[in-house]
């Protein structure tokens, strides 16, 4: 415009300021406030309102401030911006004043602006000051009408505070489809399903936020499969997904551990458009190695076009489960030579991948290139793998020096593993040291509260195991119970120890004893050491026998067709004597045993554990 000699009055400045502030271009957008004063129109209300809203767009809140102090006139739309300004940035400390001083200087307000304030202590999730201006709100007589009502419950359900949201919901009418789903994305965070499902249930109008929101409660509450059901019924409804929906529905399918929803969720992704997005595939490839197939994540990641760190931290990920270090360590060296720059959750799967090898020399080398040459400050999760490292060495003595030169305090799960790897090497005294740290910081540990009964056990102190067992019927600590699942013909099938819930349990127990008469003429002895209890053998038997994976086997061997794995979920690590009635089972009945344990896949195939009994 100035080169074709066109005249630039101040109407043309609020566009540009605008478009600066939508882009954050903050040198820009200063130019054109070092020409507005060149030309003489920063005193023009219209122009002052454009640069505090460019100057808060791009985050510098101050220099916003000192354009608006100087404004001779502030209409509305000026401490709109300035008080969202503040949210934005955080300063909910100089939210408060300012609105007292725009009541004072007699501006006229609407209940937009409180709404606005509502809207970003709820995203920001800030209680304690959303609770204060709520009582700011009530002592200043401020009308509080529909959208008012409708952003007070949004605010409470984003911070968490459920009690109130819901009081605030339950006198709202009509019930507005925004609102209804903060309240179930609250529930959701709050571990609420059930609560959440209610209100999802009372709705009479269902969007895709809502559905999608639905999901995600379900698919991050540990409730994978009804998530996968009530994808499968908001399909059936006519609402088609999105990338988010997707990205929840993939999420569930990768806990469930499931391979055939697995599949058929992959199918509709091809089907749908989806499998161009980057993120969709990165989530399939973290999918499929939770699932145990570990060729087909290896399938998406060789088919993508575009690889962020994600993809490649995914990938690596998915070889450490498998405790194939080799992999793993060849893909981030292929990684580092397409120039990607790895970041901490590469490190974690490397170095997990390594602790799950035995490759302590190339686990070290790895820590430090990351501290050194990359200059990522290592969080508690890669301590906990450097003791994990170190402990599953039997180098105890290294991983008690980590924890103690560690610049941050240990964790519950850190102690943790130098306390299994003292279970695994017999090393009591350290790893009494190790469980009464635990207990420090958990009082309501299980683990820690068994590994000292235990203790006790291995050296026939049963006084001294009831006394334990005492001390945890007191506090209420339950131990969990181990638990098996299966899939077969997409249908999941869970097994506690001893279960005897199953319709066909006869038939499992039947089996099982048959699959015992046959390990044993191949060499199979159970491991009583894995029974910690005072029992006589054959009860000790039959605790053993009763295990959760071994009566999820045997119903996977009534149940299976020929050449077909058998899948199982534990959700506790496997213990000896399973993994070596796994071991011979699959040479026995020449079947590939997929084992997904708390921390790793065990792959038992001709009587061989991929882990090479390493674990």
């Amino acid at each position: 415009m100035r080169e074709r000699g066109f005249v630039i009055d101040s109407f043309s400045f609020p566009s540009l300021l605008k478009a600066a502030a939508r882009v954050s271009a903050l040198s820009e957008g200063m130019e054109v406030h070092g020409f507005g004063i060149k030309m003489g129109f920063v005193s023009d209300p219209f122009v002052q309102t454009g640069l505090v809203a460019m100057y808060a767009g791009c985050g510098c809140i101050e220099d916003a401030r000192l354009v608006f102090d100087k404004m001779s006139e502030r209409d509305i739309v000026a401490w709109n911006i300035m008080i969202d300004g503040y949210c934005g940035s955080g300063r909910y400390d100089i939210v408060l004043p300012l609105i007292e001083e725009m009541q004072r200087s007699h501006a006229k307000t609407d209940s937009k602006i409180f709404s606005t304030v509502l809207s970003a202590c709820g995203r920001a999730k800030n209680l304690e000051f959303g609770k204060a201006f709520h009582k700011f709100i009530a002592k200043n007589n401020v009308l509080i009408d529909y959208n008012m009502q409708c952003a007070l419950v949004v605010m409470y359900a984003g911070c968490g505070s459920m009690d109130m949201a819901n009081s605030l919901f339950k006198n709202l009418s009509p019930k507005d489809l925004a609102v209804s789903t903060a309240i179930i994305t609250g529930y959701s965070n709050a571990g609420q399903i059930d609560a959440a499902r209610l209100i999802f249930d009372e709705m009479t109008e269902k969007d895709l936020v809502c559905w999608s929101a639905m999901i995600s409660g379900y698919a991050e509450g540990s409730q994978p499969q009804k998530a996968i059901c009530l994808f499968d019924e908001m399909l059936n409804s006519g609402i088609k997904p999105d990338q988010i929906t997707m990205l929840s529905v993939i999420s569930a399918c990768a806990n469930l551990g499931a391979l055939d929803n697995a599949i058929k969720i992959h199918s509709y992704i091809d089907e749908n458009g989806f499998s161009g997005i980057l993120p969709v595939n990165n989530a399939l490839i973290d999918m499929y190695a939770k699932c145990g197939e570990l060729d087909r994540a290896k399938r998406v990641f060789s088919r993508m076009h575009r690889r962020n760190v994600i993809t490649w931290s995914s990938m690596i990920g998915a070889y450490a489960v498998y405790g194939d270090a080799i992999n793993a360590l060849n893909l981030f060296h292929q990684m580092k030579a397409q120039k990607i720059e790895p970041n901490d959750v590469t490190f974690v799967g490397l170095l997990y991948a390594c602790s799950h090898a035995g490759l302590v020399e190339e686990g070290q080398k790895l820590f430090a290139l990351m501290v050194n040459e990359y200059n990522i400050i290592p969080k508690r999760k890669h301590y906990g793998c450097m003791v994990d490292l170190y402990g599953r060495a039997n180098l105890l003595k290294k991983a008690l020096e980590v924890i103690e030169e560690m610049p941050m305090s240990p964790n519950v799960v850190i102690w943790g593993s130098l306390m299994a790897a003292c279970r695994i090497y017999n090393e009591v005294e350290l790893g009494e040291y190790a469980a009464k740290r635990v207990l420090e910081l958990d009082p309501y540990h299980d683990g820690a509260h068994i590994f000292l009964s235990n203790i006790y056990a291995k050296e026939k102190r049963w006084e001294n195991v009831g006394k334990m067992r005492k001390t945890m019927q007191e506090k209420g600590v339950i131990k969990q119970r181990g638990c098996s699942k299966i899939e077969l013909d997409g249908e999941i099938h869970e097994f506690l120890t001893a279960d005897k819930t199953h319709v066909q349990v006869d038939e499992i127990y039947s089996k099982l004893d048959e699959v015992v008469s046959d390990l044993e003429v191949a060499g199979y002895v159970p491991n009583m050491c894995s029974v910690l209890v005072d029992l006589d053998d054959e009860e000790k038997t039959k605790a053993l026998l009763w295990h959760s994976e071994k009566l999820a086997l045997s119903y996977g061997l009534l149940r299976r067709r020929n050449g077909s794995c058998i899948r199982i979920i534990k959700n506790l690590r496997v213990c000896e004597d399973c993994h070596n009635f796994m071991k011979i089972a699959s040479k026995v009945y020449e079947v590939d045993i997929l084992v997904r344990d708390r921390t790793r896949f065990h792959h038992y195939k001709d009587g061989v554990c991929s882990c090479k009994d390493y674990w």
